[in-house]
């Protein structure tokens, strides 16, 4: 398990993944205001004066071990070469380009560059400790405080915020708030009074005040603080640990944390029963890693009176990331998932010892100084120094083994492996569940084949978000639509959306030699004259392994029909019914069995802009004729097994 780029903490590395256009919008109603005594309570559980995650630049002890860590060697001389480079400009043409054209890249990568000035130039200094990096540090923070709106372009598609109509909190308010926090607390009495008044007076407007009226008075109450996805999560988190580490008041510091509290629910019931997170493994990474963040905040400011990861409901959703392996080092791009996403490194070791799970090789790269810098101060601070986590003592003995299979049955997905975990071996991923989850794509019954360290059959993941991806336009993108997914086409028709779009799961059985899913398929498709769509998958352990997928349809009337596969590798048509994709060890061959009726194999690449650049293939096996009932089956095994 490598450690993902992206930083937890930083609204500006993890905008290429946000959930990004929803509107910031009102909800007229107004919602129930705290319980008093829960505040009060709250308060008492808190120190008088206010703290941030990470030791303060004085503890010379923690930070010059940092120093001293070989991971550290490279972090003050990319800050020297900062110091020879101008800050980047920020007009509002720039800013408008996303209103204009519908681009999020240009702007956001001049986002990042400024704010990510101020935390690498921070970072630096906490281990050197030598006063020449505070001037820039300085002009860099009334840099980003100049800015009109710290609300991504993406996300103020009225331009209210960018027009200083209303202070609105979005992923990246709420990100880079903390941000400050963390450098007002981490330098302290380094910085001038006045920059520390300016960081005070900037967090008030933009993110104090806002939070308290969409709290206390129902102003402007932004949908994601009711909402079930990520964006829950990371808001609350960002805003809770900003008051943490600034606000003078406890009792005012206590509200902040009944919120989170309270409102954080939400983000936990987009979960099913069973742990499973429908937006996929790297907004796992964002959301729940968030949402471990800000439960380590509070549990560090309370002494452990309040610890939100103590709740056995919650255990499972942090066994997520560990579950969906489906091979050594491979998880399934389901929903907005690049191709290659793996669970944060730190985020694991964290919650493996947390847990007592015993994840030795993660634990040894992730728990402290082990996952090395990054200049997401927080994640730093949390992470990088003593927590409730490194306290926790290691499970003994050896890492446990993955089982068999990893079942989650109230999402409908199935993750298959072979016995003893050899990557020689195929392993596969199956999904049910619905056309409305979280960062949906129209892929019931989707499933994908590892083998060998390779995926030679897969779901293509995520395309590079634009202004169509979080629009009415969303499925006319062809990896989000069903082309982009090896799922049956239906009458000449995709998959539609909605929650009735949901694989029923008839049967299920699993032995050490075989596991057996049976999916109804029909609600997916709006095809009248279908009666009857059910995919079956076997995945056997004999040998190095095998899946059979078999789709067995009936109509009323002749209608044509068609599955498919989707792959990024190579691959070539050994024979009429057989295929050979992947290369190598990796590649595996399929067999294709239509029952004697006449089928044609169309391929082509899908013309859409995926992460990684380059498109996947669609191999389509289509039967020639319409049917009105028909049985298709593709087996799928490595080659010259």
């Amino acid at each position: 398990m490598t450690r993902t780029p992206l930083h937890l903490s930083s609204p500006l590395t993890l905008a290429a993944i946000l959930w990004a256009t929803i509107p910031l919008a009102t909800i007229a109603a107004e919602p129930p205001a705290l319980d008093p005594a829960r505040i009060d309570e709250l308060a008492g559980s808190l120190p008088e004066a206010p703290c941030g995650v990470g030791p303060m630049i004085g503890d010379r002890q923690l930070w010059q071990a940092a120093a001293d860590a070989p991971g550290f060697k490279d972090v003050i001389a990319q800050a020297e070469s900062l110091l020879k480079q101008p800050i980047p400009e920020l007009t509002d043409e720039l800013f408008l380009d996303y209103s204009r054209t519908g681009n999020r890249t240009r702007c956001q990568r001049v986002l990042s560059q400024r704010h990510g000035r101020v935390s690498q130039l921070v970072l630096a200094e906490c281990l050197e400790n030598r006063g020449r990096f505070l001037p820039a540090i300085e002009e860099a923070i009334r840099a980003v405080c100049s800015e009109k709106t710290w609300v991504l372009p993406a996300h103020d598609g009225a331009l209210r915020n960018f027009k200083g109509t209303v202070n609105e909190i979005d992923l990246r308010v709420a990100g880079f708030s903390w941000t400050l926090a963390t450098v007002d607390h981490w330098l302290g009495d380094k910085l001038s009074a006045e920059t520390r008044k300016l960081i005070r007076d900037e967090l008030e407007k933009r993110t104090f005040t806002p939070f308290e009226d969409m709290i206390n008075k129902g102003t402007r109450r932004s949908w994601w603080l009711t909402g079930t996805n990520n964006w829950n999560a990371v808001c609350l988190a960002g805003v809770t640990g900003s008051a943490l580490a600034i606000i003078e008041s406890p009792k005012r510091r206590a509200f902040f944390i009944a919120a989170a509290e309270k409102y954080v629910e939400y983000f936990l019931s987009g979960f099913t029963a069973d742990g499973y997170c429908s937006e996929g493994v790297g907004y796992w990474n964002y959301g729940f890693g968030h949402y471990v963040m800000l439960a380590e905040t509070v549990h560090q400011a309370t002494g452990g009176k309040l610890d939100l990861l103590a709740p056995p409901r919650i255990r499972p959703m942090a066994l997520f990331g560990r579950r969906m392996e489906i091979a050594p080092g491979i998880y399934p791009a389901l929903a907005d998932c690049s191709v290659g996403s793996q669970p944060d490194t730190r985020i694991m070791a964290f919650l493996s010892r947390r847990y007592r799970v015993g994840l030795k090789q993660v634990e040894a790269k992730g728990l402290l100084l082990a996952g090395g810098p990054t200049t997401a101060l927080v994640t730093q601070g949390l992470f990088g120094f003593p927590n409730s986590a490194s306290k926790t003592p290691p499970l003994p003995g050896p890492t446990p083994p993955q089982p068999l299979r990893d079942w989650f049955p109230d999402a409908g997905v199935l993750i298959c492996r072979p016995a003893g975990g050899d990557a020689k071996h195929l392993a596969v991923a199956i999904k049910g569940g619905h056309n409305a989850e979280h960062h949906n794509h129209n892929d019931v019954g989707t499933f994908l084949v590892a083998l060998a360290g390779q995926t030679p059959l897969v779901d293509p993941g995520a395309e590079v978000y634009t202004q169509r991806t979080f629009s009415s336009r969303r499925y006319e993108s062809d990896v989000l639509n069903s082309l982009g997914h090896p799922v049956p086409r239906v009458a000449g028709k995709l998959q539609r959306t909605g929650r009735a779009a949901a694989g029923k799961v008839l049967k299920t059985e699993f032995t050490d030699e075989t596991d057996t899913i049976v999916l109804d398929l029909k609600a997916a498709y709006a095809v009248e004259s279908l009666k009857k769509l059910q995919r079956t998958f076997v995945f056997s352990r004999q040998g190095r392994g095998s899946l059979t997928v078999t789709d067995e349809v009936e109509f009323d009337t002749p209608q044509e029909f068609g599955a498919a596969l989707i792959t990024f590798s190579r691959w070539k048509q050994l024979a009429s019914y057989r295929l050979l994709i992947g290369e190598g060890s990796a590649a595996v061959e399929v067999t294709i069995d239509t029952g004697g009726l006449a089928k044609k194999i169309v391929t082509g690449p899908i013309e859409e802009d995926v992460r990684g650049g380059r498109p996947p293939t669609r191999m389509g096996i289509d039967l020639m004729e319409p049917v009105t009932n028909a049985v298709v089956t593709l087996t799928i095994a490595p080659a010259g097994r």
